[in-house]
């Protein structure tokens, strides 16, 4: 079987194109994407979207703040979970999250995937078990600290041991991105 990749948009954010790119003018549209990665060794998302509640409660699961500055469209059947029924696959049995930074749109939606371990970069794992370093940096520990088995990883880390899917540290956004 060869390495399979889907792509799901788990709802959107509207926000200041200037708040996010030097330059920008005017509002702009972000989806928020999910990646399934189907491989012989086992399944891996990488990112989740957001948690269900923004869906009709943002300020109440992400604060206030974060509703200031972005509008949110992210309805029913959009969560990450509801966009991998509607391909056939049981979120149950999703084995690994790799989870690119601990910001509330690429995590919340970990509570749907119940029995997968996460892959994360050590030190965004420590910044976000760091009360002044998660609050600083705008994560929940709510949204990943679940008493899922986690893989901490460092650098670059070859996921199933075959060279096929590899993650890259990308850092700058947040302390272990």
């Amino acid at each position: 079987m060869p390495v399979r990749l889907f792509a799901f948009t788990c709802g959107w954010l509207t926000g200041e194109h200037g708040y996010l790119m030097e330059g920008g003018e005017g509002r702009i549209d972000l989806p928020i994407p999910s990646y399934l990665i189907e491989h012989p060794k086992g399944t891996a998302l990488f990112d989740t979207g957001m948690h269900p509640d923004c869906q009709h409660d943002p300020a109440g699961r992400i604060g206030p703040h974060i509703t200031k500055l972005f509008s949110f469209n992210f309805r029913p059947g959009e969560e990450v979970s509801a966009r991998l029924e509607a391909t056939g696959r049981d979120p149950a049995k999703i084995d690994l999250v790799v989870n690119s930074h601990f910001h509330f749109d690429h995590v919340g939606g970990y509570v749907l995937i119940p029995n997968a371990t996460m892959v994360v970069q050590r030190r965004e794992w420590e910044a976000g078990m760091d009360p002044d370093l998660a609050a600083l940096r705008g994560f929940n520990r709510a949204d990943f600290d679940l008493g899922h088995k986690v893989m901490q990883i460092d650098g670059e880390h070859d996921l199933f041991g075959d060279g096929t899917v590899v993650c890259l540290p990308t850092h700058g956004h947040t302390p272990g991105h």
